[in-house]
């Protein structure tokens, strides 16, 4: 009786080792090299699963010392009846082998969705979150969802557990130390994960079992065609539209164009116009990816270039911070007195203004975790009846009595768009949410505006 063949396989630098086979077979689905070190056959991690079962389906017998993920037992402390949307997104996962992305607009209970899938899979789970105020909150969902430990690494914390939280930039550092000690892998705003470095935490993990969770999955870039390999396909989507109302907040969009004064418009005019003389003399195409920073570049070699730079940044100015726009939100903010706010800008500089001008409260990416976590139940407990930010709120915060939201300027990017508008689209019996977009009328925030409203929330 002849044995069946055998081969080993091993986790190393970020990577699957596999021995027994001299040459990567044919018809083999993934990708693989010969290392000439040893003359193991190298996948990417990512690849793990297709190739032990594609082994397995042909009679070879796997030694496996490459996972270190465990099969764990956990129970459900806190059960919800989980709503359609939910079942279908966690059904509709399951369907595609428990990889996917599920696409599900802020406020419809992603981390429900993410709890569920941890509880029907049961392996060691990692969940990696963009910030360290995410990684405080799933470490709440977490543990109040299976009362058990649950690790941190991120944050000055390397606490590794079954049930896991870290942040992106930590999943990257430890990504060959920690790339098969996860069986499920939850990325949590993965349109992040497709960069050039958080990409790398996805291709040296080997977990089997992958789900992303977004709100808006498409980048500039183009780059998240990459979820497909690295997460896996859109398993489920569902948008604001298809939910307000029911388990999403009813809300409104109102635009307000307003116009700058006679000085304003007189220096605007001055200085773009002195900013795009420059650009064309030099040939400058901003529809280049390249663009920018050919215009950085330029500009910086010449008194000419530095006095460009100063008037596009000083026309951008005049137009994200028209006096209009200040009386308008003061008028806003009396008008919604007695309701939840939320100022969004474009800038540190105009958030700091607004507060100093209306004496509310500031978060910006200087704002230290405890003071921005006593603003932020402030806002909740109505200490607070309105806070003004950049674009440190624009994901990763959960503040359910929110219904009003201001956006005096932001960029062109849709995600931060609906990112902002979910801000305030918490479910509450008989709650109607309102977003107010300020535009400087005839400058260049109205195409800023045309492109980030390209989505059905605002049609």
């Amino acid at each position: 009786m002849i044995a069946p063949p055998s081969a080993r396989l091993d986790y190393q630098e970020g990577t699957i080792a596999l021995r027994g086979l001299e040459t990567v077979p044919e018809g083999m689905p993934v990708e693989g090299r010969s290392d000439p070190r040893d003359g193991a056959l190298r996948f990417e991690a990512v690849d793990y699963a297709p190739v032990v079962q594609w082994l397995r389906d042909r009679g070879v017998v796997v030694e496996d010392r490459a996972r270190r993920f465990e099969k764990l037992a956990l129970a459900l402390r806190v059960s919800q009846r989980p709503f359609p949307h939910q079942r279908e997104a966690i059904d509709g996962w399951i369907a595609g082998q428990r990889r996917g992305v599920v696409v599900l607009p802020t406020g419809a209970g992603k981390s429900y969705v993410a709890v569920l899938a941890i509880y029907r899979t049961q392996r060691s789970t990692l969940v990696v979150v963009p910030t360290l105020d995410l990684v405080s909150q799933w470490w709440g969902v977490l543990s109040s969802a299976f009362g058990c430990e649950v690790g941190v690494v991120g944050g000055g914390y390397h606490e590794v557990r079954d049930l896991c939280v870290a942040t992106y930039d930590s999943a990257f550092l430890h990504a060959e130390r920690l790339g098969n000690r996860f069986g499920l892998v939850v990325f949590d705003e993965c349109h992040h994960l497709p960069s050039e470095s958080y990409a790398f935490a996805a291709r040296a993990c080997i977990a089997p079992y992958r789900l992303g969770l977004t709100a808006t999955p498409e980048r500039a870039d183009g780059r998240d065609a990459l979820l497909g390999r690295l997460v896996g396909p859109v398993a489920y989507r569902k948008e604001i539209t298809e939910l307000s109302g029911s388990y999403l907040a009813d809300y409104d969009v109102r635009s307000l164009r307003v116009e700058l004064t006679e000085a304003e418009r007189e220096e605007y005019d001055r200085e773009r116009q002195l900013y795009l003389a420059f650009v064309r003399s030099r040939r400058i195409d901003f529809s280049d990816p390249r663009g920018w920073s050919r215009f950085v570049m330029e500009a910086a070699r010449s008194p000419d270039g530095r006095r460009a730079f100063r008037a596009w940044r000083r026309h951008k100015e005049l137009a994200l911070a028209a006096s209009a726009k200040m009386d308008l939100l003061g008028r806003l903010l009396h008008q919604h007195r007695a309701e939840r706010t939320i100022v969004f800008t474009q800038d540190n500089a105009t958030a700091y203004q607004i507060a100093r001008r209306f004496l509310v409260p500031i978060i910006t990416h200087h704002t230290r975790p405890k003071e921005r976590s006593a603003i932020l139940a402030g806002l909740r407990d109505g200490t607070y009846g309105a806070v003004v930010t950049s674009k440190v709120l624009n994901e990763g915060v959960d503040v359910p009595e929110a219904n009003v939201a201001v956006v005096l300027s932001g960029s062109g990017s849709v995600r931060e768009h609906v990112q902002r508008l979910g801000r305030i689209l918490r479910h509450a019996e008989g709650k109607r949410a309102v977003l107010y977009e300020v535009v400087s009328a005839s400058t260049s925030e109205e195409w800023v505006s045309r492109r980030r409203r390209e989505h059905g929330a605002y049609r």
